[in-house]
């Protein structure tokens, strides 16, 4: 009887499950119909990689953080004012948007820096001014000192760039396991994630409020399973990569513009002061009272940052 009873619960989870995965796969396909490419596509190494482009004069790339996409930038009005003054470049990083993530590699910020600096050799940018949000930071330092020759200065927004304790990066992690993370990203992760989201909106964007503008992201395109893992798999090498990274602080050579808020929940004030410390020619914008999200919630900051002048330092 008890086998019996063990064996129909074992049914019951599997049936649940997979119900669950059905109707995780049609919200996913449903949120890309509604949300179409607005870009170009590039097939560079193995992946398609979508960007938007917009505006005229000095390049400008823009590289989204963890868990977002070009729609975030768009939504904070940040590519639309640095258009009317640069060619901007945004781009869906691999696993995000619109834009492919193969698993046969480890697209960590080399990797990807690797890849931004190709496709902008295909699309004819020689160098550019390269501005790096939250993990997009790691990324655009990586461009810097990898390929020094593209990467005319630097805008690194709200970075993580030094090895921290953080331990609930284990189970934001998970997604990202080989087959019991395919489990949980294609069943619970989705519905789990958007119970959470009112909280994570309330921790990366405060102390200040959501801004209403940022109602036009769309949350459906960051619950796909496909996203999840993406996500999941940038949160379990953060750490590791922050470790190898220091010795790379003291390679880049373009000026460096550091921005973030000193009320930031999600990483802290404190790793934009100590690498101001290690880069000689840099500069430290404090946005006072912002949080991680300040490219939403500080947009004219960031602009200040990206148009002052190298020399100029506030804090």
């Amino acid at each position: 009887m008890k086998s019996k009873t063990i064996a129909l619960s074992a049914a019951a989870t599997v049936a649940a499950l997979t119900a669950a995965a059905l109707i995780n796969a049609r919200l996913a396909r449903k949120a890309e119909r509604d949300n179409p490419a607005k870009g170009r596509i590039l097939e560079v190494d193995g992946l398609r990689l979508h960007f938007v482009e917009r505006g005229s004069g000095p390049p400008l790339v823009l590289l989204h953080g963890n868990g977002a996409m070009i729609q975030d930038f768009a939504a904070s009005g940040l590519l639309d004012r640095a258009a009317e003054t640069h060619r901007v470049i945004v781009f869906d990083r691999p696993g995000f948007g619109h834009s492919t993530r193969p698993r046969r590699r480890l697209w960590t910020p080399a990797a990807q820096a690797d890849l931004i600096h190709k496709a902008l050799g295909l699309i004819g940018v020689e160098k550019a001014t390269v501005l790096g949000h939250s993990f997009g930071a790691s990324i655009a330092v990586q461009l810097a000192a990898r390929h020094p020759d593209m990467v005319q200065r630097l805008v690194l927004a709200s970075g993580y760039y030094f090895p921290t304790f953080r331990p609930g990066f284990l189970g934001l992690s998970v997604p990202a396991i080989p087959i019991l993370g395919d489990i949980v990203r294609y069943t619970i992760a989705p519905a789990l994630s958007r119970m959470a989201w009112p909280l994570l909106m309330r921790m990366f964007f405060g102390p200040p409020r959501t801004p209403a503008k940022f109602s036009a992201f769309p949350r459906s395109m960051a619950l796909r399973p496909s996203q999840l893992r993406a996500a999941a798999a940038e949160t379990a090498m953060l750490i590791p990569h922050a470790f190898a990274a220091q010795e790379d602080y003291a390679r880049i050579t373009a000026p460096v513009a550091i921005i973030a808020g000193d009320a930031d929940r999600v990483i802290g004030f404190g790793h934009s002061k100590r690498l101001h410390r290690l880069i000689p020619d840099s500069t430290l914008h404090r946005v006072r009272g912002g949080g991680h999200m300040i490219h939403q919630t500080h947009t004219a900051a960031l602009m200040a940052a990206l148009d002052a002048p190298p020399a100029l330092q506030s804090a």
